[in-house]
């Protein structure tokens, strides 16, 4: 393999431990040329498997593949994390450079027909190869990759691939940044202390200092980021106000300068026309291809089915908050009333707020309890490595050990709070997978990204039962990308088909509405003092509350987007009319505000396209994992290993399927989702 030489710190490999990025060394300006740089070096290192005089083998054709690009995979990983985590309008300028070179250099490897005669020599020998399972499922995926990315196609339709795929390039970074700067566009400034009635303390502390930070020491300020929007849509007694962030939520990147109406039509455009391209029908039919629910057809029956038995639970749910609203004079609910009275009504039927527990989540106890949850389950250390540079200041980065033999195990980063240019909501990511890196099988390096409830003066961050499950859930990924034990990194970890990968994540909230589990961690941040019994037993008897409500939007959401991707785009223009038909199976009240879809992140610039459903899907999947640990033990660890074995460390090197029945003797029991909700019988 060719190596580069350089004085580009992107370029050079990291003498930090596990290999880690020099985040305190990088700058701005290393991006573009280390890009060009990697790609040059992933040329010569493809040219070198094409030149081979000998024949095509699974190490000198397969192997040589998938390390070729390791480099390039590297600094476009550091990019791309750091766009998301630390987007500053440099970083954004940069990928839509960035995006179309790479792109073009993709479309060079999977087209050229040289090194497909290779791959393809390898995969059509494969009855006479000895090779283990991970080494089969590589060799598979490869070739699948290359006929799947139109290595089969004739050059006329090679280069209008290419045209497609350049173009996309940039239209999901594109999409991600108009919806961040539009949210970003929008403040409440609130002036008068009388308008602040309902807010718990936390969230008027945390608007005020937002407003001290921007030079109004004397206001409040509420913004679109969930800290901020979320208490204040739950517990402001202002109508009127909650309308306006409301509407202003709904209508983000619609009608104003971060409009995507365009970038949506033109993805979705493309994305047909690629499918096509590729001998699809849509770009359904190629996603659902390399998932385990395989077509369309059986997509929409899954949420059909489930979307009509919500939507019977979800109707209750609307009445009971109708007539609960109706005696405080609301008798046009609407939906900025909706989490007012929910928050409301559940008071009233389970005698607690969710800002009750609050003060028995200051994140530094949470995170703590995280780790020794992760420990008990698993057998993990987690060490903060404070030696280790970090892209932020709110960053913190771990060395991650085996309790059993010691051996380290992984880098993982921790990054909390909100800031300007980070992109909303929370995830997992990798900056590196585990597998073949230099030559060697290196160990993973990981983060968590969240935008939880920021520290207040000298009052830590306290976080709500909700960030509580979202530590939980991105932790979850976080072990399936630690725990991985493979060869190869396009095999390991979280590199499995898309409707598996929430099932890590997923199972992991199931403990947190355990009294075993939150008796562990849970303390008042000033008295030390154990979360009550009786909240949890609230929380336990609460816990499907709503669940009418939230499973049918979860449903509508998922069906918005199969059909998306099923439809005809030439037969697309007026977006809110689309959306409202696609929804209407699932819609309870009118239109107020912009159409959902303009600011739908996961699925025009994730990776969820045709595939949000898989959230509802891997929860089948959690629903009977953890009925395992119900069974057996919440804690117990011949469960606990049976599942790190053979599904965490197992990554892609199998199908799903095979993975799953290995740890549970069976395939999962769908019922166990409608037990779990209440929706059929009693759960075990």
């Amino acid at each position: 393999m060719i190596l580069l030489m350089s004085d580009n710190i992107l370029l050079q490999l990291s003498p930090l431990r596990n290999h880690v990025p020099q985040f305190d060394k990088i700058r701005e300006e290393d991006f573009k040329p280390a890009t060009l740089a990697a790609i040059a070096e992933a040329r010569a290192n493809i040219d070198a498997i094409i030149n081979n005089p000998a024949p095509a083998t699974f190490d000198n054709t397969i192997v040589a593949l998938e390390t070729a690009s390791e480099t390039l995979g590297s600094v476009t990983g550091i990019f791309y994390n750091q766009l998301s985590a630390a987007g500053t309008d440099g970083l954004q300028a940069l990928a839509e450079e960035i995006g179309p070179v790479q792109a073009n250099f993709g479309s060079d490897i999977i087209l050229n027909e040289q090194l497909f005669a290779r791959v393809k020599a390898v995969y059509d020998a494969r009855g006479s190869l000895t090779l283990n399972t991970e080494q089969q499922t590589l060799l598979d995926d490869t070739y699948k990759n290359f006929v799947r990315g139109g290595a089969l196609l004739d050059e006329a339709r090679k280069a209008e691939l290419r045209k497609i795929n350049e173009s996309m390039s940039t239209l999901g970074p594109v999409f991600a940044n108009n919806v961040k700067k539009s949210a970003e566009s929008f403040t409440l400034w609130i002036e008068n202390e009388a308008d602040l009635d309902g807010l718990p303390p936390t969230s008027i502390e945390g608007a005020k200092q937002e407003a001290t930070e921007k030079g109004q020491p004397d206001k409040w300020l509420f913004t679109l980021d969930y800290p901020s929007f979320g208490p204040f849509m739950t517990f402001s007694a202002r109508r009127d106000l909650r309308e306006k962030i409301w509407k202003a939520n709904s209508n983000k990147a619609y009608g104003d300068s971060y409009d995507n109406s365009a970038n949506l039509l033109k993805i979705i455009e493309l994305r047909h026309q690629r499918a096509q391209l590729l001998g699809y029908a849509t770009h359904a039919e190629y996603v659902l291809e390399r998932r385990m629910a395989e077509k369309p057809a059986r997509v929409m029956e899954f949420l059909t089915e489930l979307r009509d038995l919500y939507k019977i639970g979800a109707l209750k749910d609307l009445e009971a908050l109708k007539s609960f609203a109706a005696a405080d004079g609301i008798i046009d609910l609407k939906p900025w009333d909706v989490g007012y009275y929910s928050e409301k009504l559940r008071q009233n039927m389970y005698a607690f707020s969710s800002e009750d527990f609050r003060p028995y989540f200051p994140l530094d106890k949470v995170l703590k309890g995280t780790f020794d949850h992760f420990s008990k389950l698993f057998g993990l250390k987690f060490t903060a490595a404070k030696d280790l540079p970090v892209w932020h200041e709110d960053v913190t980065a771990y060395d991650v050990t085996d309790v059993a033999s010691g051996a380290f195990v992984g880098t993982l980063y921790a990054d909390f709070y909100p800031r300007s240019g980070k992109k909303p909501g929370a995830w997992m990511t990798s900056y590196r997978d585990q597998g073949l890196f230099h030559g060697k099988v290196e160990r993973p390096v990981t983060a968590i990204v969240c935008n939880f409830t920021k520290p207040v003066g000298d009052k830590p961050s306290l976080l709500d039962h909700d960030e509580v499950l979202t530590l939980f859930h991105e932790m979850g990924h976080a072990t399936h990308g630690l725990l991985a034990n493979g060869t190869y990194p396009s095999q390991t970890g979280t590199n499995v088909l898309w409707d598996f990968v929430e099932l890590p994540s997923q199972v992991q909230e199931n403990w947190l509405y355990e009294a075993e589990t939150l008796n562990s961690f849970a303390a008042h941040y000033e008295s030390g003092e154990k979360i009550p019994a009786e909240l949890i037993e609230k929380l336990r008897a609460a816990k499907n509350f709503m669940s009418g409500w939230m499973g049918l939007r979860q449903m509508g959401m998922s069906i918005l987007d199969m059909l998306w991707h099923t439809a005809d785009p030439s037969m697309m223009s007026d977006i809110i009319a689309f959306e409202d038909e696609a929804m209407k199976g699932a819609a309870l009240f009118p239109r107020y505000g912009g159409p959902l879809s303009v600011s739908f992140n996961h699925i025009f610039a994730g990776g969820y396209s045709a595939g949000y459903y898989s959230y509802k899907w891997a929860e089948v999947l959690d629903a009977d994992t953890f009925e395992a640990f119900l069974e057996a033990g919440l804690y117990d660890t011949a469960t606990a290993q049976r599942y790190r074995r053979e599904v965490l460390e197992r990554g892609g090197s199998e199908h799903p399927s095979i993975l799953y029945r290995r740890f549970r003797g069976r395939d999962a029991d769908p019922n166990a989702l409608l037990r779990r909700e209440g929706l059929v019988g009693a759960a075990k």
